[in-house]
């Protein structure tokens, strides 16, 4: 959809520039900020068509935009008709600035104060409850002026291509929120970044879930897992009542337009389906309106530190996909109790803590770095000892270490475990491409190893009879070697190698080859002496 629409991007890339040109050169903080004014601009549209189907229909509709709003820290009220988008981009450039900053904002942020869907503690909803010490930065009218221009022309542009293209207005938005956080291109805090897209679409295709399954990520970031699995959930719908409606998209995977099963019914099933957390309360706000964007009106993403103390929510999920902090350690005496791993080193933790959360029977994929697979540490063969141990470890994935870039080099591996379940073997794989270039450019390309790896794992049972032949990109190896090497589950321990014989001439031919070098340079060397 949106990688074909070169208009789309060129907008988008607009934006940025006038935010980086305008002051805001921090890649997170310009999408907070672009984030507020396309929310601002979605609430206006969403509330202009509830009314306008109200008024066909003959149905009573209380917009959002009804009444009086009382302003914070004043005594004022202003009529919220006034709060809506299409009025006030009508304003002067100043006096717009401050009435989004003063008055806007404020009445954004308690969006979802009267929703029905799930609250956090204190009663509000988990939207209202974190976007309470956010703030809305712009730092001159005219910068505001030109994003609101551009945001208008994205959305006209979305409008077209829902239009012409037969795309759902709901999915070309998701994708132009997905481009925006695409953006974010540097590493963040504690060895956190930014998972690639078609590897969390492998991840959900990998552990299939179930549409009333409870789906969780105990360190988030901006949702991309939670929606991952979304978007499968409705894609699994669509396969199972129309599957001529799927299509596959430029990394080889089933899609469907999200608004075709969107029912009601599944609706509300949904919104109660995912639970995230994370230490950062920028991402917390980017997770959720991440998830909104998409369709989810009040996801259940909470700010909260999953290794620590306060933590309490075990055995309580059907699915979890995560790609947890590589690197970092928390204080012993913050961890939680329930953690039982001799370490403090984060990658092991939230390994063990993903295995706490999940019910019996409850399945997890998981992105570790390579250390965590083969270092012959204590608390790292422990970690390994216990989801093979005490759960079917079905499969290790090698991922080449170029998948990550540009934010980060490092080797890794996807885990799939089911808490439980009893380890006989393991099905390994050596991916060697993912379908985009290993280096930092990270171009698109031809070859990719993804939709391989789900035929391959789906088939795997048929290895049952036979481990398959170690040569290959997959095999099978059983629980009792991986035991012998301590709970070692990096691929190249198991693999075996395939190395082509090189053959040398015989030493009386090179001697040959040297004479006659030699000969060739001394002829030379005595032309040039003639010409002396």
């Amino acid at each position: 959809m949106l990688q074909n629409n070169a208009q789309l991007k060129s907008l988008i890339d607009k934006l940025w520039q006038n935010f980086w040109e305008g002051g805001i050169a921090n890649p997170l903080t310009a999408i907070e900020q672009i984030t507020y004014l396309i929310f601002m601009k979605r609430l206006d549209d969403l509330e202009a068509k509830r009314e306008r189907d109200a008024e066909f229909t003959g149905e009573k509709y209380v917009s959002r935009f009804t009444g009086k709003f009382n302003i914070p820290g004043s005594k004022e009220s202003i009529d919220k008709n006034e709060l809506r988008w299409s009025v006030f981009k009508h304003k002067p450039a100043d006096e717009m600035l401050l009435h989004v900053q003063m008055k806007v904002f404020p009445f954004l942020k308690t969006f979802g104060e009267n929703s029905p869907s799930p609250k956090g503690r204190d009663g509000e909803g988990f939207f209202t409850k974190h976007m309470a010490n956010a703030v809305f930065i712009m730092p001159k009218a005219s910068l505001l002026v030109s994003a609101i221009n551009i945001v208008e022309d994205i959305f006209k542009e979305i409008e077209k291509d829902a239009t012409e293209g037969g795309h759902a207005f709901q999915d070309i938005q998701g994708d132009v929120y997905e481009m925006l956080l695409s953006e974010i291109a540097t590493a963040g805090k504690n060895g956190q970044f930014r998972t690639p897209r078609h590897i969390i679409k492998l991840m959900a295709e990998l552990v299939a879930p179930q549409l009333g399954q409870r789906i969780a990520d105990p360190a988030c970031g901006t949702g991309g897992f939670l929606l991952g699995s979304y978007q499968y959930l409705l894609t699994d719908l669509v396969r199972k009542k129309d599957p001529v409606k799927l299509q596959k998209d430029e990394d080889g995977f089933e899609r469907a337009a999200i608004s075709a099963v969107l029912t009601q019914k599944v609706k509300t099933i949904l919104d109660q389906s995912f639970v995230g957390y994370d230490i950062d309360t920028t991402m917390v706000r980017l997770g959720l309106m991440n998830l909104m964007m998409h369709g989810i009106d009040e996801p259940k993403i909470d700010y909260k530190d999953t290794l620590s103390k306060s933590y309490n929510e075990d055995s309580q999920f059907d699915i979890i996909m995560a790609n947890p902090p590589f690197t970092g350690n928390i204080d012993k005496g913050d961890i939680n109790e329930g953690l039982k791993l001799p370490t403090t080193k984060t990658e092991l933790l939230f390994v063990e803590r993903i295995f706490n959360m999940l019910k019996m029977g409850g399945t997890a994929a998981v992105i570790v770095p390579s250390g965590v697979i083969q270092n012959s540490g204590k608390a790292f063969e422990a970690l390994r000892k216990l989801i093979i141990e005490k759960a079917e470890l079905k499969a290790v994935i090698a991922v080449p270490s170029g998948v990550f870039k540009p934010y980060a080099g490092v080797s890794t591996a996807i885990l799939i475990f089911t808490k439980g379940g009893e380890t006989n073997k393991v099905w390994f794989y050596d991916m060697q491409s993912d379908g985009y270039t290993l280096d930092d450019k990270r171009n698109k390309i031809a070859e990719s190893d993804l939709p391989d790896i789900v035929q391959r794992y789906k088939e795997r049972g048929s290895l049952s009879g036979a481990e398959g032949d170690r040569k290959l990109k997959y095999f099978m190896v059983p629980k009792k070697e991986i035991v012998e090497n301590n709970y070692d589950l990096n691929l190249s321990t198991y693999k075996e190698e395939v190395y082509e014989e090189v053959v040398y001439e015989k030493p009386n031919v090179i001697f040959e080859k040297l004479e006659s070098i030699e000969a060739e340079i001394q002829k030379g060397i005595n032309e040039l002496k003639q010409l002396l």
